[in-house]
């Protein structure tokens, strides 16, 4: 066996398989989505395609380690320059220097072309959210039936006489909402769709008041809508935030407020609150 050969096949196939899981990852939902409507693509989870990533991420590292370690003379040979003394800043190594360094600005700095990728993912995901639904709050299928009820604030009586008339299996008030969906063959959000049965609504997002954390999602949504929705003054809540020395431009989403003032997205909601509230 050649192991040169092998070891180059080997990490060609896992450069491939990469790209593939790559690309799923760019495409997948919010995990808040994907849990809540137990999304699958080919059969597999996010999280199954996620752990896969990372595994074939690792296995391509140790083959290129491998590969390196069998073409080191001709790695060194490119690094030398024409009187064949070894030289780093290669004209060929200062460009992929400069190329690397290019993209890893760009995204951290958020300018384009970089931020072209990172928004078009955004936009897809965003796409998903609306098409799947949102949780009425981050990871809610972990929670206890009980907790769950609560915090959607659901009847209790309603919510088990629904889950009676649909022949719904749990064991207790405790068992976690993905563990009775998984049990009866329901997504976390077939089985919310079947506690409410045409009772009270409980998705935060239509709440009439701005709660007192973001809601998932809010981040994608423009200042306009938000003040629409909460019944806010679009007017007053802006001229408020700019007197906290914020630039507010119209039709921007809170995400890119924050990003652009360079404030997380909890301290903005924050200043927003109090804004409401005053």
């Amino acid at each position: 066996m050649n192991i040169r050969k092998t070891t180059s096949m080997t990490m060609l196939l896992s450069f491939l398989l990469l790209v593939v899981t790559s690309i799923i990852l760019y495409i997948v939902p919010y995990g808040r989505v994907a849990y809540w409507s137990d999304w699958h693509l080919w059969g597999l989870t996010k999280t199954q395609w996620g752990n896969l990533h990372v595994n074939l991420g690792f296995f391509f590292l140790l083959t290129g380690l491998l590969h390196i370690f069998l073409n080191w003379k001709a790695l060194v040979a490119s690094l030398k320059d024409r009187a064949k003394r070894m030289t780093i800043l290669t004209p060929a190594f200062s460009i992929a220097l400069a190329l690397s360094v290019f993209v890893a600005a760009g995204t951290l700095l958020n300018i384009p072309p970089m931020s072209l990728v990172t928004d078009f993912g955004e936009a897809i995901k965003g796409r998903a959210a609306e098409k799947y639904g949102e949780p009425p709050y981050g990871h809610a299928e972990l929670s206890s039936l009980e907790l769950f009820i609560r915090r959607t604030d659901l009847d209790p009586a309603m919510v088990r006489d629904n889950l009676a008339k649909h022949k719904i299996q749990y064991q207790n008030m405790q068992q976690s909402i993905r563990e009775i969906a998984h049990r009866n063959n329901l997504t976390p959000k077939e089985l919310f769709a079947i506690m409410q049965s045409g009772g009270q609504q409980a998705d935060r997002s239509i709440t009439k008041s701005l709660p007192t954390a973001p809601p998932p999602g809010f981040g994608r949504r423009t200042l306009e809508d938000i003040c629409r929705d909460y019944h806010l003054d679009y007017r007053r809540i802006s001229k408020a935030l700019q007197k906290q020395g914020l630039t507010i431009k119209p039709g921007t989403t809170f995400k890119s407020i924050a990003a652009a003032n360079r404030i997380n997205g909890h301290r903005l909601f924050n200043l927003l609150y109090k804004a409401a509230m005053e």
